[in-house]
């Protein structure tokens, strides 16, 4: 067997759990900082952050790059220890690019994730929301995979507690890092949390059912409006009937 600089753990996967996610506040008009623009409305923060209660990340991240908006400073900021945050402030949402690198113990590419940067309350209680100055919180949970990891790295990932080892987690063959759920182009989050940043199998639930019932509720809606539709071909039809027996009268 050829030597490999490198050795791997064969037939196993491991996978560690992260929130990433951010917070974002109106600026108070009367406690705000000259150093603020000023069309600048909130004041937020973008984060990547360890899954309670999972250990803090830094035992197999090196450091993780957020790539802002164009129009910001040094748009593209780099954190090379917790916490991996960026505080801004600013008046619009948009798309953020992070980039996630390990270790060097890792031997892995990076990873990219995307988090659109939410600044207004969305849902039926936007509203109060709104009213009370609410934070707006956006959270996502996901997983990177390593597929047969180096076997110094293993040593690193089981020793440091968290996730237990797996098989048959990844690809077959695939032996690089990958985030856990489906990506889409920009890489799809996998599951949104709940404001208080807890993640369940029952907040999951509650989720699934308010979806399910704003199913219902478009569907009623667009059967109302289709009604509505044909009431007014009807009436139309009429009275474009009407208009050509008066015309043959004529």
């Amino acid at each position: 067997m050829p030597y490999t600089k490198f050795p791997r753990t064969k037939g196993v996967s491991i996978y560690r759990p992260f929130i990433f996610g951010s917070i974002a506040e109106h600026i108070d008009p009367n406690n705000r900082s000259s150093t603020i623009n000023a069309d600048h409305t909130h004041q937020w923060t973008i984060y990547v952050r360890p899954c309670p209660p999972q250990p803090e990340l830094s035992y197999f991240i090196k450091k993780i790059s957020f790539k802002l908006h164009e129009t910001y400073t040094n748009s593209l900021r780099t954190i090379e220890a917790p916490p991996f945050e960026v505080t801004e402030t600013g008046w619009g949402e948009f798309e953020v690019q992070i980039k996630i690198y390990f270790v060097p113990e890792a031997n892995e590419k990076p990873q990219t994730i995307w988090h659109h940067l939410k600044l207004h309350p969305y849902g039926p209680d936007a509203e109060r929301q709104r009213e009370r100055r609410e934070p707006v919180i956006s959270e996502c949970y996901e997983e990177v995979v390593f597929n047969e990891p180096v076997e110094a790295f293993y040593d690193l990932l089981t020793s440091s507690g968290g996730v237990s080892a797996g098989r048959g987690k990844g690809s077959k063959g695939s032996k690089q890092a990958s985030m856990g759920g489906k990506k889409g182009a920009q890489g799809e989050k996998v599951a949104e949390l709940p404001f208080d940043g807890t993640y369940s199998q029952k907040e999951e639930g509650r989720e699934l059912d308010r979806l399910g019932q704003a199913i219902k509720t478009v569907e009623i809606m667009v059967k109302e409006e289709r009604t509505k539709l044909e009431e007014r071909e009807k009436m139309l039809a009429e009275l474009k009937s009407d208009g050509s027996t008066a015309v043959k009268a004529r």
